[in-house]
Formats: C-alpha cells, structure tokens, sequence
C-alpha cells in the first residue's frame, strides 16, 4: 500500500498543482502569492485523493 501510495500521489498531486496554478493564472492573479496557494491546495487536496484512488486500486 506504501508504495502504491508513493507512486500515485507522485502523479496525483503534480496535476492537481497543475491545475491549480493554470487556474490562478487564468483568472487573472499572476503574483507569486496566489500562485503558491493554489499550489499549496492542489497538494493538500492529493492526500485524499490518492488515498481513495489506491484503496479502489487494491480492492481490484
């Protein structure tokens, strides 16, 4: 489960970051400040994500 863990929230957590950051910039806030906030969000909203997403994973 580490593992598995480990490997998605790798890739979980740089696109919902991602995202995050293409939507500040979007929307029209281009400081550094909410930049890293919605960086922030994007990682803080990973955990859980990846947590679920590896559970449904290794009930298959």
């Amino acid at each position: 489960m580490t593992r598995l863990f480990g490997i998605l929230f790798s890739l979980i957590s740089t696109t919902l970051m991602g995202v995050g950051v293409v939507v500040a910039l979007t929307s029209g806030m281009d400081t550094l400040r909410p930049i890293l906030i919605a960086a922030a969000i994007g990682f803080a909203l990973a955990i859980p994500v990846t947590w679920v997403v590896s559970r449904k994973l290794e009930s298959l």
